[in-house]
């Protein structure tokens, strides 16, 4: 029998919540498919800042470091949000990223059957299967590119670079291509190489990775017709290859299709095939405490974390279909629509672990 060890990062606001109804459903799928998961728990963002001072203590680094992978709620808050930069509970996610080398973030945007209805698109664009993976690279570009203000001519000017490593990029776009390869082997890769000196080196690189993946069909898009295209035509995609920016926006953008924040589930990954698998929502911090929060997001994020890390697609598989059984019968208050019973974020996950349970 296998065992895994899991760090677990539950933070602030909702996310003590969300997570202890994903570990729930984490431990039921776990009995079912016959391996067991330990947890070591660690603190990080604000709950680390009013503990320790800082918001990533380095026990929080060395237990995810010896963990299979990491499982996180949400960080920040309004408590937090006077605080100098550098101590701000942002900061300790951005550290533990790169604590941990994670420099692929994956993003999918599906639609539940019973959720078609809440997504902002019409029927007629989203008809079929709808089902895109982005993937973003995490730790370059201009977020990570040298920065700083100066004076021109008596006049204050800031700047941030656009910066890519030829490494940087090959690294990003194997990920990529090995997705698609599992999936409809269909790769779009977004730039801006029409005017982007550091996206035409990002072209140049994705075609010469191509060559490795003959099986996949690999386009090109600038980054602003994506944009359009996602709400235009989402079907045409399968796997979308950015880079940090573009990532940040499109990801964002790609979300929305499934008709709830509550819904989405991210997983951040580097070399070793450990991750940390979180909710893209935040903290939530006004409702925090009430238990009506929406767990599905970080339940589908332990359903990423089975299939990308700990080697259990059957599991992950098993999640996934409970997740979309249940959302024919009942709804939390952020997906509630009438003709459905209305459940608190326990309810939910209870829910989720009894359809599993009679699998």
């Amino acid at each position: 029998m296998k065992n895994y060890k899991i760090a677990v990062l539950k933070g602030d606001g909702i996310g003590p919540e969300i997570v202890g109804e994903a570990i729930k459903v984490l431990n039921v799928t776990a009995e079912k498919c016959g391996f067991t998961v330990a947890y070591e728990e660690a603190l990080l963002g604000g709950c680390a800042i009013d503990a320790t001072g800082v918001p990533l203590p380095d026990e929080t680094v060395a237990k995810c470091k010896a963990a299979d992978s990491t499982l996180l709620g949400a960080v920040g808050g309004p408590k937090w949000d006077t605080l100098p930069g550098h101590l701000r509970p942002e900061k300790g996610l951005l550290g533990i990223r790169s604590a941990l080398g994670l420099f692929a973030n994956l993003r999918p945007a599906r639609i539940f059957e019973p959720l078609r209805e809440a997504s902002p698109l019409r029927a007629d664009i989203i008809d079929g299967s709808l089902d895109i993976m982005v993937v973003r690279e995490l730790t370059g570009g201009i977020y990570f590119g040298e920065r700083g203000r100066l004076e021109e001519n008596g006049v204050q000017a800031a700047y941030d670079t656009e910066k890519y490593s030829v490494p940087e990029i090959e690294r990003i776009a194997r990920i990529g291509f090995d997705l698609a390869m599992k999936r409809g082997r269909k790769l779009c890769s977004v730039d801006k190489a029409n005017v982007l000196e550091s996206s035409r080196l990002w072209r140049e690189t994705v075609t010469r990775i191509a060559k490795d993946y003959p099986e996949v069909e690999l386009s090109y898009m600038y980054v602003d017709n994506c944009a359009m295209q996602l709400v235009r035509n989402p079907s045409q995609f399968d796997v979308l290859l950015t880079s940090n920016i573009f990532g940040d926006i499109l990801s964002d953008e790609a979300s929305m299709i499934s008709g709830s924040i509550g819904m989405l589930a991210s997983a951040s990954l580097g070399a070793t095939g450990s991750g940390l698998y979180e909710p893209i929502h935040g903290s939530a911090p006004d409702i925090a405490g009430q238990n009506i929060a929406n767990p599905l997001a970080t339940i589908l994020s332990v359903a990423m974390m089975l299939k990308y890390s700990l080697g259990q697609p059957e599991a992950s598989d098993m999640i996934e279909k409970a997740v979309a059984d249940v959302l024919g019968e009942v709804r939390t208050p952020d997906i509630y629509v009438e003709g459905f019973q209305k459940v608190s974020c326990t309810e939910m996950g209870d829910a989720v672990c009894q359809k599993i349970k009679a699998m």
